[in-house]
């Protein structure tokens, strides 16, 4: 079974930054994407960012140029690093892992709070 576990959320002011980690239980490189979603109370659970194993990235438009994807395979982690962050960041933050073949599969974690407040 997979396990993602996420950790580096919490309370930080308008314009400030964070980094959020997720570290899985196998390589990371196991799975064709890996990603960071979030949602806000009342809102849908919406894509942030995602990283390929062929490290293409994409970018929720909202967050470009201020959020980075990058992975360590070594440590089987993958990061979402965040600047210039505004209180409509403010969201669970959840870890997802997908694999596309034999069928789609999608694992998640168990998500991290942050909160962008002054």
């Amino acid at each position: 079974q997979v396990q993602l576990v996420e950790s580096g959320g919490g309370l930080v002011q308008p314009g400030g930054s964070l980094r959020l980690s997720c570290d899985a239980s196998r390589s990371v490189l196991s799975f064709n994407v890996m990603g960071w979603y979030r949602q806000a109370p009342g809102k849908q659970r919406e894509l942030v960012a995602s990283i390929t194993n062929a490290d293409s990235t994409n970018y929720a438009d909202s967050v470009k140029g201020r959020f980075t994807i990058s992975r360590d395979n070594a440590k089987n982690t993958v990061y979402l690093q965040m600047s210039s962050l505004r209180p409509e960041d403010t969201a669970v933050y959840y870890c997802n892992a997908r694999i596309i073949q034999p069928r789609v599969n999608d694992y998640w974690g168990q998500g991290t709070q942050v909160t962008v407040s002054s």
